[in-house]
């Protein structure tokens, strides 16, 4: 069973929390904090794979986990990282988050961090100063993210065929390549894509047979934008139409009307294909011609017999001609083909150390405001939400390092200004306490 479209629940591994520890050994009456880390949480990373054509097992698999990072322990022993879980996707998969492409996985072995675990927390012994030397300190892990992906698969051919049902695109597949597909004299054989690999001139072209256009597809009838999605990204359009069509002229307005009003497909380069020329009188195969010439005068068009292998050979060296000169464009351009990879890039999944988050860190953004909402001040702010999933609420230090934050960040002094009282209920990425100890 073909899937081309897939919705999938993520969740990321949550961080470990740190923990509070101090050194007590004979003879050493000050050791000091030696509270260690906690680990990274997993994270779930897709990676696109040449042996898998179909979003299926996410229909039976529709939630997918990565491991929590392990809580630190003292003489600074830092909590394992969570596992990352790689989840392996056809080539071609786009993964969105609320609309939002995360990622278009184009190449094989092209990997992307899509669901992020959480950083683990600090243990005390990252709080140790000079003025504070008995630090209480330590922070809870970061929660990992958690979000439903969509999941979208855009076949990746060299050529895709095109026609009306019972064009013939089955039987000139299943002739020049080593495709199967099913194959019978009656419309819609086809109801999912097949692929095949033809060969000429020792250059491999990946042709894909997609689902038979009807009139009106463009605008989502019949399989409507389930056929479009998967020529969207082929370098040619190889338009197939039956010679014994009534008007071949029509049969080929029909298709190139759904074509351009798809606005990726209008302008893609087009061969066109008579096929079941074979025996056929030259007099029907040029009125034939001629009613597509007076469509698109400038169409190049040949005329094939899949059964009888007439012509073929010369339509595949010209696709195999605009094939790489598109590819040349693309090349030159920095298009789909150079991204390979992903909106990530090439990341690095190795363990590294958790970065010490600070008032200063110029790579997280310092602005924040506050909205009073049912009666709770609530904070809103990259940096201080991120203080906030870290602190520890049954830890008083750490709340009351919380509030410091705020005070220095000048959210305190807003907070007044709007009228909070001292047992005003704070909110900040989902974590509540109250303006001054209670």
């Amino acid at each position: 069973m073909f899937v081309d479209t897939a919705k999938v629940e993520l969740h990321a591994g949550k961080g470990g929390n740190g923990a509070v520890s101090f050194r007590h050994e004979i003879y050493i009456p000050k050791g000091g904090p030696d509270g260690g880390d906690g680990g990274r949480g997993g994270s779930i990373i897709f990676k696109a794979d040449k042996d898998t054509n179909t979003l299926l097992d996410f229909r039976y698999n529709p939630i997918i986990k990565a491991e929590d990072g392990k809580n630190g322990a003292g003489q600074r022993s830092a909590g394992r990282s969570g596992k990352d879980t790689i989840v392996e996707v056809p080539i071609g998969t786009i993964v969105k988050r609320d609309g939002q492409i995360l990622a278009d996985l184009t190449t094989d072995q092209q990997e992307a961090v899509i669901a992020k675990g959480g950083d683990g927390g600090f243990g005390n012994a990252h709080f140790k100063s000079s003025v504070r030397q008995t630090p209480q300190i330590a922070e809870v892990g970061e929660p990992g993210e958690e979000f439903i992906a969509e999941l979208e698969l855009k076949l990746l051919a060299d050529v895709g065929l095109v026609g009306l049902p019972n064009a013939g695109k089955s039987t000139f597949l299943s002739v020049v390549s080593n495709a199967k597909p099913e194959i019978a004299d009656y419309p819609f054989t086809t109801i999912t894509p097949n692929l095949g690999v033809a060969t000429v001139d020792g250059q491999d072209i990946l042709i894909a047979d997609i689902p038979g256009l009807i009139e009106g597809a463009s605008e989502g009838k019949g399989l409507g934008h389930a056929f479009l999605r998967h020529v969207d990204r082929t370098a040619v359009l190889l338009h197939l139409v039956d010679v014994y069509n009534d008007d071949a002229g029509q049969a080929y307005q029909v298709i190139r009307q759904e074509l351009e009003n798809y606005e990726d497909l209008k302008s893609r380069p087009e061969i066109v294909a008579l096929t079941k020329c074979e025996g056929l009188d030259r007099e029907i195969i040029d009125m034939q011609v001629a009613a597509i010439k007076k469509i698109s005068p400038n169409a190049q068009i040949f005329e094939i017999s899949s059964s009888a292998h007439q012509g073929l050979e010369d339509l595949l060296r010209a696709l195999k001609t605009v094939i790489l000169a598109q590819k040349a464009v693309k090349k030159v351009s920095g298009g789909p083909e150079m991204a390979s990879e992903g909106v990530f890039g090439a990341e690095s999944h190795d363990e590294a150390e958790i970065p010490v988050i600070s008032l200063s860190d110029a790579a997280m953004k310092d602005t924040w405001q506050v909205e009073q909402i049912d009666g709770k001040f609530v904070v809103s702010g990259e940096k201080i939400e991120k203080f906030a999933r870290r602190t520890d609420l049954d830890n008083w230090a750490s709340i009351d390092r919380l509030r410091d934050i705020m005070k220095k960040m000048g959210i305190r002094a807003e907070l007044t200004s709007q009228g909070a009282e001292p047992d005003s209920i704070i909110s900040i990425a989902g974590k509540e306490f109250t303006l001054v100890e209670q």
